[in-house]
């Protein structure tokens, strides 16, 4: 949950819980990814975790796609009050680098990389530092891919899942496969330990992919409307209203395919020209400020899973209590031949 959600408060909130708390560090700086590891160590002895988008950025973008991308913004940036937007350089995010190297020098219990791999040395030097690794799979060849060069574990991410498609083998639009198929699929074919992600909420979710084969559960955005969280309060406040599933993919806010709320901008971009990953990041990061700070949801990227009207307002640790006896009952109700929906 790179780019808000995620806050040093709900890293430690989630590891003192019993989780494994995590950090979206995508776009966050290396000196600010090594100050806020420090603060959750001085908050609890308990492991976390960190994810890091490994996709390439773009050298250079030509001018006329700048140009175009940039006047199908402007009318939203003049909406909001904002000076026109202005064209943007490489690199667009921080260096991955730099980042690994952060990586290294913080010593995560468990590292994961998302919208792509690492090579086999790097995942060699990782785990001689006795970091875990894992990555996301949006296909049973991406978590193929994986075990053949090393990684401890596979996440098998479903079409279900909120924000960005972890593909990188086939296209994004190809590889929607459900999560309870997924990790049906990718357990049957790997042996490594699954981590089942996408739109899982609750305990009877849970005992769900445990029952496929998986070994653990990812969830994200049960934990955006908690009070740690640093989602934006009309993100959260839209979760809670939700009565069902009304997200949608969009690639006009980073330039890759990411599962949110349906807003105003999703619409109305659907066949506007946008940047490639992750230079139309840059070019919508105000607006999405802009939007979050006036307390309207029309360009704030509202991500979110399908099971997003799950959503429940707890604080992390009583978040997950609640998810761990329902994961108790859901199991206990099944082996007894009596679950029913609840």
């Amino acid at each position: 949950m790179a780019g808000g959600p995620t806050t040093q408060e709900l890293v430690a909130a989630c590891s003192a819980a019993g989780a494994l708390g995590s950090f979206g560090f995508a776009y966050t700086q290396p000196a600010e990814m090594k100050r806020q590891a420090a603060w959750v160590r001085g908050k609890t002895d308990r492991p976390f975790g960190i994810n890091l988008f490994v996709a390439p950025q773009p050298e250079t973008i030509e001018a006329s796609a700048q140009r175009a991308a940039l006047a199908a913004v402007a009318g939203y940036y003049a909406e909001c009050g904002l000076p026109p937007p202005e064209p943007v350089s490489a690199p667009y995010a921080p260096k991955l680098e730099e980042q690994m190297a952060a990586v290294e020098e913080i010593r995560p219990r468990v590292f994961t990389v998302h919208l792509g791999a690492l090579p086999a040395v790097e995942v060699r030097k990782l785990k001689a530092l006795g970091i875990l690794l894992g990555a996301s799979a949006t296909s049973v060849a991406e978590a193929k891919g994986l075990e053949s060069l090393g990684f401890d574990f596979v996440i098998a991410q479903g079409g279900e899942a909120g924000g960005h498609r972890g593909s990188y083998l086939r296209d994004p639009y190809r590889s929607l496969t459900g999560t309870l198929a997924l990790t049906r699929l990718i357990a049957r074919a790997v042996k490594l330990p699954v981590v089942a992600a996408g739109g899982i909420m609750d305990g009877a979710g849970i005992a769900a992919v445990l029952a496929l084969g998986a070994q653990a559960a990812q969830l994200g955005t049960a934990f955006i409307p908690c009070p740690e969280s640093g989602a934006s309060q009309v993100h959260k406040d839209a979760l809670l209203r939700l009565e069902e599933d009304d997200t949608r993919l969009t690639e006009k806010f980073s330039g890759k395919p990411a599962r949110g709320l349906a807003n105003r901008f999703m619409r109305e971009m659907e066949d506007k020209p946008q940047l490639a990953f992750p230079a139309q990041s840059s070019i919508t990061g105000k607006l999405r400020q802009a939007s979050a700070k006036a307390g309207k949801p029309d360009f704030i990227a509202m991500w979110a899973g399908q099971g997003a009207p799950l959503s429940r307002a707890l604080p992390a640790a009583e978040l997950i209590a609640r998810l761990e006896a329902e994961t108790v009952q859901a199991i206990q109700q099944l082996l007894q031949g009596q679950f029913h929906a609840s």
